[in-house]
């Protein structure tokens, strides 16, 4: 679906200057309680900003289906990250919808994350990507903290799963290191390309997207 993802975007100029800076998929965050929320009387505006042929990313937590569906339709949508604890089950109501699941990765993760993946197939629920983020207990990412490399490595490699976007604490100095680590389909940044939290610098965009599709390319 994309390569370089700008996530936690608050306002129009941000995502126009997302986009100019090579990133391929904008993330608007309807979770009430980040702090890079964005809120749904202003959305529009914002995702009317992001350009043509760029992903159009929901980010929801635990949200009712009936507001992700009305998100998703008034935006014009293009993907659903489901980003806390939804079930299969939850996932099969939504599954006309393109979806990613998140999930926090950290040593012991792998056997749950697949075995949930597995059980996607069981109720044949196709997700288009999956996340990877750092395990925060009681956070739903955002944390600037790194998910765990080897294990999202692994994920990775297992080519019977959906492509992987990594993400957690990635900016231009070391998402490099992260892409030839973990070799993921995509990567994610929010905070990695901040001056405040919902307000990025688009001088750090530029080089984040810039030295991912650098490394992206290289693998």
């Amino acid at each position: 679906m994309f390569r370089v993802k700008i996530c936690g975007v608050t306002n129009a100029a941000d995502a126009v200057a997302a986009a100019a800076a090579g990133a391929d998929a904008v993330g608007l965050n309807f979770y009430a309680r980040s702090r890079r929320y964005l809120d749904p009387r202003r959305a529009e505006a914002v995702a009317a900003a992001v350009p043509e042929g760029v992903v159009r990313v929901g980010l929801f937590v635990n949200a009712a289906p009936e507001f992700i569906r009305m998100l998703a339709a008034r935006l014009r949508l293009q993907a659903i990250q489901l980003h806390g604890d939804e079930t299969v089950q939850q996932l099969a109501d939504l599954g006309d919808l393109p979806l990613i699941k998140a999930f926090a990765c950290h040593q012991r993760s792998q056997p749950a994350i697949a075995e949930y993946l597995a059980e996607c197939r069981r109720q044949g629920v196709s997700l288009r990507m999956i996340l990877l983020d750092a395990a925060v207990p009681g956070q739903f990412g955002g944390t600037g903290r790194l998910a765990d490399w080897e294990t999202a490595a692994a994920l990775a490699a297992d080519r019977s799963l959906p492509p992987v976007i990594l993400a957690g604490g990635l900016n231009a100095e070391n998402v490099r290191a992260a892409i030839e680590t973990v070799r993921p389909a995509a990567v994610d940044t929010a905070g990695g390309v901040e001056s405040a939290p919902g307000i990025k610098d688009h001088a750090a965009m530029q080089a984040f997207a810039t030295a991912a599709k650098t490394a992206l390319n290289s693998i």
